[in-house]
């Protein structure tokens, strides 16, 4: 299976997603919350970082969920966009 490598785009809207989770974990202990989100602290490290910029949908609802973050919050990081409340 051949791979297309990733945009710039993707690139840098991995990097967004890394800041807000990283943001959200604040003190928490990044092994803690890895493990309560079912991967490696590795795997959590390299979100967080901007190396994995492209996570499974899994992981990011897995993450939402251990951090109390909508997940429409780390939609809108990856689209570099602000959180549009439900309309009325």
């Amino acid at each position: 299976m051949v791979r297309n490598p990733l945009t710039p785009e993707q690139i840098e809207a991995g990097r967004r997603l890394g800041k807000l989770l990283r943001e959200a974990r604040a003190d928490r202990d990044l092994g803690e919350v890895a493990r309560a989100a079912g991967m490696s602290p590795e795997t959590l490290r390299k979100i967080e970082t901007g190396r994995l910029p492209t996570p499974a949908f899994g992981t990011i609802a897995a993450l939402s969920d251990v951090l109390d973050l909508p997940i429409q919050d780390l939609a809108a990081a990856w689209r570099n966009a602000p959180r549009l409340e439900a309309a009325s």
